[in-house]
């Protein structure tokens, strides 16, 4: 009886288990245990010697790859000229008193990466939704919201289905956004 006694306390860890250690065990030299664990060393300087940290070759550009779904029309695409809004900070960003404004209409998620691109090259961005699916609708604003965040930008609403994307160092003001509605730069039907 107090042998199932012994057991329950060893099944609830009350008790040591007598049995479990095994005194059978080989008992190494100091010699035998360096060659054993030789490997574990060799394995960790391997490790050792690389950085954790380091600086990646930069990225192709998306010019440089060739696109095989390029069903992109010029016209879907372009950019136009927009006068500074008496900021500073985009004068001394550009070297110049203008800001170009990129107009991208999307077919796919795939034209994220050209929104980022120029979003990234302190250009601002239009993403004109209107003729995209719902689902890529939501997934490139989510996408946007991000970038926009990431980058410490501005993300405006300026139509249905039409948003502003400004970096932080170029603000577009509320006339030069009527001058775009009136020169037709976006459809806001």
């Amino acid at each position: 009886m107090s042998n199932s006694f012994r057991k329950v306390l060893v099944y609830f860890g009350l008790a040591e288990d007598r049995e479990y250690y095994d005194d059978d065990e080989p008992e190494y030299t100091p010699r035998e245990r360096e060659r054993e664990r030789e490997p574990e060393r060799e394995i960790a300087s391997r490790y050792e010697e690389r950085p954790n940290v380091r600086r990646l070759q930069s990225r192709r550009r998306r010019d440089e790859i060739d696109d095989i779904f390029g069903d992109d029309s010029p016209s879907e695409r372009r950019t136009t000229q927009l006068r500074t809004v008496g900021g500073t900070a985009s004068r001394a960003a550009n070297g110049r008193g203008e800001v170009r404004v990129h107009l991208v209409v999307p077919k796919s998620f795939n034209d994220a990466q050209d929104v980022a691109d120029k979003f990234k090259d302190s250009i601002p961005v239009i993403i004109n939704l209107q003729s995209s699916e719902a689902d890529l609708s939501k997934r490139l604003i989510d996408f946007a919201s991000g970038l926009t965040y990431a980058l410490d930008g501005g993300m405006q609403r300026i139509a249905d289905k039409v948003f502003l994307l400004t970096p932080r160092n170029v603000e577009v003001s509320a006339e030069e956004r009527a001058a775009l509605i009136e020169k037709g730069f976006f459809n806001q039907s």
